[in-house]
């Protein structure tokens, strides 16, 4: 297996991935570095937590060279917390070279952000809306832009960024590198990818549509009435260390918050209406171990970088079936064990068929001991297994 040096990476950069630990290249890291080093635009599929942040920073950065102190790559990404990840990335792969950055997110004041770009920087990472109103202002100036990376694409698209980012693309120099991520690729990108990317060349490193061979997963057939209950119960008999809990809608991650504070036990929520502090503290919190339980939307479902998940609870089936994937991808990781179970309505019958189609196997179906059922579920022939959560190995 080839090692960072053995790719085409400087010293400056290799002696940063020599302090954070790195050793040898994932494969999406293997394959895009040498071929963004050498200037050509990429298309790159990775899913979440295959190292596609490093993939596309540091290759950049060494392209970069030392701090130049004007705007020289702009990353533009989805969320809040995933700008903030990638800014930490690029600070400590460019420590080295001095590279400077600007975090620019809604959600908060606009001074710490104004200041950081007066103070010169060589990379903005930043979400569209804020970036669109920063540079309308004549704040934010792209015409030096050398390299633009749209990283989680799909998920900007699902969003509705699609207008926004379509704009700033064009108010950067045409004479640019660009390099576009995403854990999907569909006629969406491939529209993005013809306009946006000049001749192109697109690997993918993704090894099917199936979470890792370590998650355990099954489904929870329950009359919708009985949701809050059941998830109250199969949180008493999980063994878990760490558990997200994600629904479809803001609202039922704040019914659901309330409901598991009520039974003593206290909880961090993160969703689009919280406010940015509100945001940060939870992922903080549910990071370090204060919380044990994270309720969330599906922006907690990609991107972000949560070690030592044990369980995921789907307290709706997801409406897209890559969701699924991406909700249980936050468990299981890097050789762990990990569970991810699904409460399951007949009402969401159908988005469950095309999750099973997509993974290509059906999902066990189970029903928990000792809960009072109003009716009793469902379960299919070959997942007729009656048990409660298995205990994990301590």
């Amino acid at each position: 297996m080839s090692t960072f040096t053995e790719i085409g990476l400087p010293e400056p950069v290799t002696r940063s991935l020599a302090d954070a630990g790195y050793v040898t290249p994932t494969p999406i890291q293997a394959q895009a570095i040498p071929i963004i080093l050498s200037g050509r635009d990429l298309i790159g599929a990775a899913q979440t937590g295959t190292g596609k942040t490093a993939a596309f920073a540091l290759p950049t950065i060494a392209r970069l060279g030392p701090a130049a102190g004007k705007p020289r790559c702009l990353v533009l990404v989805p969320t809040r917390e995933l700008a903030v990840q990638v800014d930490e990335n690029f600070q400590k792969y460019g420590k080295y070279l001095g590279t400077k950055t600007a975090l620019l997110y809604g959600g908060v004041g606009y001074g710490a952000q104004v200041k950081a770009l007066s103070e010169g920087v060589d990379v903005v990472i930043a979400t569209p809306g804020r970036l669109l109103d920063l540079h309308e202002q004549k704040i934010l100036d792209l015409s030096s832009i050398q390299v633009v990376i749209l990283d989680e694409v799909d998920r900007m698209l699902d969003m509705g960024f699609i207008e926004d980012v379509t704009r700033i693309i064009r108010f950067c120099p045409k004479e640019r590198q660009t390099l576009l991520f995403s854990a999907t690729v569909d006629e969406r990108i491939g529209k993005i990818a013809n306009w946006a990317l000049r001749d192109p060349i697109t690997i993918d490193v993704r090894t099917g549509s199936t979470a890792a061979e370590t998650v355990d997963h099954a489904i929870y057939p329950v009359d919708v009435f009985q949701k809050y209950d059941l998830l109250i119960e199969l949180l008493k008999k999980s063994e878990f260390k760490s558990v997200i809990v994600f629904t479809r809608t803001k609202r039922d991650a704040d019914r659901i918050t309330e409901w598991i504070e009520g039974h003593g036990t206290p909880v961090a929520t993160m969703h689009a209406d919280r406010s940015q502090t509100e945001r940060t503290e939870a992922l903080k919190g549910f990071k370090s171990g204060k919380y044990t339980i994270l309720v969330a939307t599906d922006i907690a479902s990609r991107g972000l970088d949560i070690t030592g998940v044990t369980h995921v609870i789907n307290y709706n089936v997801p409406e897209h079936p890559e969701d699924y994937v991406h909700r249980i991808g936050r468990t299981g990781r890097a050789a762990a064990e990990g569970e991810a179970f699904t409460l399951f309505s007949p009402d969401e019958l159908h988005s469950m068929h095309q999750i099973e189609q997509l993974l290509g196997r059906p999902i066990e179906r189970r029903k928990l001991e000792g809960f009072r059922y109003f009716s009793e579920p469902i379960l299919t022939p070959g997942g007729a297994k009656t048990a409660a959560p298995r205990k994990r190995n301590r």
